[in-house]
């Protein structure tokens, strides 16, 4: 009989999950066999001789990994969407293919974002610490206390008789397949108009934007710069990708732009916002509040820290994907990434490390 493929797991999947590799004569299977990340040494030492590593996004993928796993490494797997924790031309050099889990936690993700985009603009998070903190019993009604923007489209308008509609705007920073998932969710807000930014190499094409408008059944589906989604946009959702190309795109500048009634979510990277601009912008009252679910640096994220002790702001500790439907469907497609890449079979979702 063969010899067994070494496979290193660098956390366990769950009942649902493990089988799938545990049970396979195949594989020789080496798990982290605690509930927390991974730590780099045990990493190092059983990565010796392994075909498959699967990893989460607390794993650095680099050349000292690589390396050390040796020339018997085929693929390596990651629980996440993400990938910035991978070096993918020390992958490409070698030879070793890598799978990702896009597409899974695209709803979760867009359910998320508007949960808080109303959170920011309900004023969630000083509301919530008065009843945390046991002072509801002293607090003293007024007609307009902790008053905010409300994000679906009607308002009172003080010469009628009655509630009238008004146009709510939603701007995106990308417009890949979460932002269109969260744009499908604030329809049923009122929402008409949707901006988005994309990637400058990519032309524009106001045909495909027409078509969105006609799909989604909004009035303006329309690409436009940043200072013009800053100034027109009710609520951004930041959505574009990490890297050196979005860096601190939402900064004091784009901030300073928006209308003071808007709110602002975060549900893609922590290194797109400048968490201190943001922080000055909330107490200053650029924009009215934010819902950020990522932050730069995380997680060492502490009650100092700006976002935390800005006004009107919910911070989340990075639970986007965190259902049970969709962690289970990230789980799934990582343990079969990994399997497909060491069998030499077509991977389910597999990223081009030429990227």
């Amino acid at each position: 009989m063969a010899d067994k493929l070494k496979v290193v797991v660098c956390r366990d999947l769950g009942p649902d999950v493990m089988p799938l590799l545990l049970n396979n004569p195949q594989l020789d299977v080496v798990v982290w066999p605690h509930n927390k990340v991974c730590e780099r040494k045990w990493l190092l030492e059983n990565a010796q001789g392994a075909s498959g590593i699967l990893v989460m996004l607390s794993e650095k993928v680099d050349d000292e990994l690589l390396d050390t796993a040796g020339p018997k490494l085929r693929v390596v797997s990651t629980m996440s969407v993400g990938y910035e924790h991978a070096d993918l031309k020390a992958l490409l050099t070698r030879g070793v293919r890598f799978g990702y889990t896009p597409d899974v936690l695209t709803d979760a993700v867009a359910d998320l974002s508007v949960m808080l985009a109303l959170m920011a603009g309900r004023n969630a998070k000083e509301t919530t610490e008065i009843v945390q903190t046991g002072q509801w019993p002293n607090f003293v009604w007024s007609p307009f206390a902790f008053c905010g923007p409300q994000l679906s489209t009607i308002t009172t308008d003080p010469s009628a008789s009655a509630l009238t509609p008004t146009t709510r705007t939603a701007g995106f920073i990308g417009f890949g397949r979460i932002a269109q998932a969260t744009l499908a969710r604030l329809v049923p807000f009122g929402f008409a108009r949707c901006l988005y930014t994309g990637n400058q190499r990519t032309p524009q094409d106001p045909a495909a934007d027409a078509a969105l408008a006609a799909k989604f059944g909004v009035r303006e589906v329309r690409r436009v710069e940043l200072a013009e989604l800053a100034r027109e946009s009710d609520a951004v959702f930041v959505l574009a990708p990490g890297g050196a190309a979005t860096y601190h795109i939402v900064d004091e500048a784009f901030l300073k732009g928006m209308k003071k009634t808007a709110v602002l979510v975060n549900t893609a990277r922590g290194t797109l916002v400048d968490s201190d601009a943001l922080a000055k912008a909330l107490h200053e009252g650029w924009l009215y509040g934010a819902g950020i679910d990522v932050v730069e640096g995380e997680p060492n994220v502490g009650l100092d820290h700006p976002l935390v002790k800005a006004p009107r702001c919910i911070v989340l500790p990075h639970i986007g994907s965190a259902t049970n439907e969709t962690r289970l469907g990230m789980a799934t497609l990582a343990a079969k990434n990994l399997l497909a890449g060491l069998l030499g079979q077509e991977m389910p979702a597999e990223l081009s490390t030429s990227r």
